[in-house]
């Protein structure tokens, strides 16, 4: 999760709104109002043992997700570096320079990975690093591309999708989205699902399925709705990305609500009301998130019963969740890593990974957790 601090930096309207929304927030971040909760002793239930790190580059104030595709992972910094890492070794198998500096990470499937550069041209390249294509789409990109089917998902910032083809660059298709009166400037997450479909949330506290192959909207379901009087009052938009287990997918809007409804056909089966920019994780039978003020909430996914709150880390900026097993996990502003209960909420284990924020929600892969900070460091790590 990205600070107040840094949401003025990364905030901004579209219209004539924009400086008034910003200031309204930079008042709300602070020090006196945000101080953040001291860190309560606790006692390890579990540890997390280091299998190794490296270092990608600084991602700045920026939220950059590494991916992972096959035995690689995939990372990038703001800087325009571009890695390729072994997964098992966590040895560097490549890592090429971008032309223009990046404001998100990159997105691969293991034989095309492409990259933003914050002139809105997207780079692409093969899987031994070496370029493939490159396409301005005419638009600032703060959301990682998807790469799925055979085709390269970009979202630009004026609310339009564009559909590449991974293999040349050629524009396929574009889906427009209309304009809104005022918006988050933030990074809209995509959910890839089965390289057919994206889900995603949409601006006005809406989220929807799109088709990859042709950019076709399947479904689109309001999940809260603006209220208020002022604009600044009436942002509800579902910027994180939407969460899936089984057959059921949750999202959440900013001052808005939390829900779940069905995958295929994307009708509700609950909402609540709640507010948060990080989005949604899920168990079997859970769904979590934390709010603005990083007071994290679980729900039962069937029907939104509230089951219990943790409210111990109060504005100590908590980042994107993973929920893996029994557990959840999710870092905060300064580089600490959480793990709660699913169950009870309790915080269970804690460690530190790095000095410099964790954003982006840890990812889960062959028996590892990768975790990558704003300030570079990703690391795998075997939980015991």
């Amino acid at each position: 999760m990205i600070s107040m601090k840094q949401m003025v930096k990364q905030f901004a309207s579209i219209l004539m709104l924009g400086s008034l929304a910003i200031a309204l927030i930079g008042c709300s971040g602070s020090a006196r109002v945000r101080k953040p909760a001291e860190l309560a002793p606790v006692a390890n239930q579990f540890e997390m043992r280091p299998i190794w790190e490296t270092s990608v580059g600084s991602s700045e104030t920026f939220n950059f997700h590494p991916a992972v595709a096959g035995d690689a992972v995939y990372a990038a910094s703001n800087s325009g570096n571009l890695s390729k890492i072994d997964l098992a070794s966590g040895k560097k198998v490549w890592e090429v320079s971008v032309p223009e500096r990046l404001a998100i990470g990159p997105g691969s499937d293991g034989r095309t990975t492409a990259v933003v550069g914050i002139k809105g041209t997207v780079y692409a390249f093969d899987d031994a690093g070496k370029p493939l294509w490159n396409v301005n789409i005419g638009s600032e990109v703060l959301s990682e591309p998807v790469v799925a089917g055979g085709m390269v998902i970009v979202r630009a910032l004026d609310n339009r999708f564009v559909g590449l083809d991974a293999q040349s660059g050629a524009r396929k298709w574009i889906y427009q989205r209309p304009q809104s009166a005022l918006s988050l400037r933030v990074g809209y997450g995509m959910l890839p699902i089965n390289n057919e479909v994206v889900v995603t949330g949409f601006a006005g506290g809406r989220f929807g399925m799109i088709a990859i192959a042709n950019g076709g909207l399947i479904w689109e379901t309001p999940i809260s709705f603006p209220k208020g009087f002022s604009e600044i009052e009436r942002l509800n938009d579902v910027t994180a990305k939407p969460s899936m287990e089984g057959e059921t997918v949750c999202a959440v809007s900013y001052q808005g609500r939390i829900g779940c409804g069905q995958v295929r056909t994307g009708n509700l089966l609950w909402y609540k009301d709640f507010s948060s920019y990080t989005g949604t994780a899920q168990s079997a039978d859970l769904v979590f998130s934390s709010n603005e003020k990083s007071h994290i909430s679980a729900f039962a996914t069937k029907d939104g019963t509230p089951l219990w709150e943790n409210t111990k880390l109060t504005f100590r900026d908590l980042g994107e969740s993973l929920a893996i097993g029994k557990v959840l996990l999710m870092g905060d502003a300064e580089g600490y890593v959480h793990a709660f209960s699913q169950s009870s909420g309790e915080n269970i284990a804690r460690f530190r990974h790095d000095s410099s924020p964790i954003t982006a929600a840890p990812i889960a892969v062959g028996g590892l957790i990768l975790i990558q900070s704003q300030g570079g460091k990703l690391a795998a790590y075997s939980p015991k």
